[in-house]
């Protein structure tokens, strides 16, 4: 029926694309990769899941087959089925054992228009949940179940986190299929849900809790608006001709057809003109240079390298100034430490010549000392040998005789003179 209505419709260009994901024990596989042919699940490709900073989910390896009409689609979902894993079990003969999402992918475009409207149809197939101690499986058939039940509990936690209004954080990444339909749950989406019951007594368990999640699905609501882009293609096919037009029109007001660089000649005349503006001292004075950005664009260009020059060689005298003060004040320093040492130096050499005077001094006094001894024992000496010769005259050794031998001094005498 979509495809139909797309088909139809012929005021617009559509584009459908479409892809098969199947989640079997958390692991995803492309079941319409088109170089691998019908086989086991294992030898089907990986799809890994991507997020970019924008919180966007991408898909790798999940290729995109392109549905030009409604058989398209139906071969490829043929297509898909037969790679899907089925297993007997004791409620299902033909039990899927994983949970698959087909998904169309559909843009339109009107005619020479760049804006571009894209949207996405996820069909989900969700595996039935399974009581076990019910169905009495074991081996690989139990931990199938296991995992189907854990993503379908995962996607409950989603649902009713999204059911509720004051909820801050919902758990997307807690399994693989949440992560996927991320867009499709609480995004720009509308969601819906159809769900299948068994009429049997025995199953009456599950067709209640079937029904308790489908109307949790049915509180979930969304604002859906519509994804309108720009094409980035025609974007730019659409400037160059406007570009090319606003040339061509520039250059009927002008007169001149522009190049798209400025001849030497002119850039020549530019500097000149430049130059005369800056030594020109009135402030009223203007730069003329005509209407043209090319001729605008190279003069501020060309005075801010000029700025720039000044600036650097301001820059270069100021650092040359810092390292004159700084040699200036080096050698001030080292003068005022050559300073101190010639001053400590005089201080020793006042010092050592007090000292030599000192002991010059001690030593004079010390001469005159020795002199002055020398003069006094000089005249002991002659003052002796006065005295001796006063005593050793002939009238005091008369008298010695005469007073020593007084009977005999008439005899002693030649004997005095005779000494003498």
């Amino acid at each position: 029926y979509f495809l139909s209505l797309v088909i139809q419709d012929s005021s617009k260009v559509y584009t459908t694309h479409v892809s098969y994901l199947e989640i079997y024990n958390e692991c995803g596989y492309d079941l319409l990769d088109p170089r691998h042919k019908p086989s086991r699940l294992e030898d089907l490709p990986k799809v890994t899941i991507m997020e970019d900073p924008d919180q966007n989910i991408h898909l790798k390896n999940l290729s995109l087959q392109q549905a030009t009409s409604e058989e398209d689609a139906l071969n490829l979902l043929f297509f898909g089925d037969t790679n899907r894993v089925i297993a007997e079990t004791p409620m299902n003969q033909a039990s899927t054992r994983s949970h698959c999402i087909f998904t169309i992918h559909i843009s339109s475009k009107e005619p020479g228009s760049a804006t571009i409207r894209r949207s996405k149809l996820h069909l989900v197939d969700l595996a039935g949940s399974e009581r076990v101690a019910k169905t009495g499986v074991g081996g690989h058939l139990l931990t199938e179940a296991k995992y189907i039940n854990l993503s379908l509990h995962y996607l409950e936690q989603v649902i009713i986190a999204l059911a509720e209004t004051n909820r801050s954080h919902i758990p997307y990444r807690n399994s693989m299929m949440t992560s996927v339909l991320r867009d499709s749950l609480g995004g720009n989406c509308m969601t819906a849900m159809i769900a299948t019951l068994s009429i049997d007594k025995r199953n009456i368990d599950e067709s209640i809790s079937t029904c308790r999640f489908a109307q949790r699905v049915a509180l979930i609501k969304n604002e859906a608006v519509l994804n309108e882009e720009i094409d980035p293609r025609l974007m730019i096919v659409q400037l160059k001709k406007e570009i090319q037009e606003l040339k061509d029109e520039l250059a009927l007001l002008t007169g001149k057809e522009r190049m798209s660089e400025l001849s030497q000649d002119e850039l020549h005349q530019l500097d000149e003109l430049i130059e005369t503006f800056l030594k020109d001292n009135d402030p009223y004075s203007t730069l003329e240079v005509g209407a043209d950005m090319r001729k605008i664009k190279y003069c501020f260009s060309h005075m801010k390298q000029l700025m720039n020059h000044s600036r650097s060689s301001d820059k270069k005298l100021f650092s040359q100034h810092i390292s004159e003060e700084k040699d200036i004040n080096k050698e001030a320093e080292e003068l005022k430490k050559l300073k101190e040492i010639l001053q400590q130096r005089d201080n020793e050499i006042n010092i050592l010549v007090n000292m030599l005077k000192t002991e010059k001094k001690k030593a004079r006094d010390a001469l005159l000392q020795l002199n002055a001894a020398s003069t006094d024992s000089t005249v002991l000496e002659q003052s002796l040998s006065t005295n001796l010769e006063d005593s050793w005259s002939p009238s005091s050794c008369s008298r010695l005789e005469e007073a020593k031998y007084p009977s005999s001094s008439a005899h002693r005498l030649p004997f005095c003179s005779k000494q003498r």
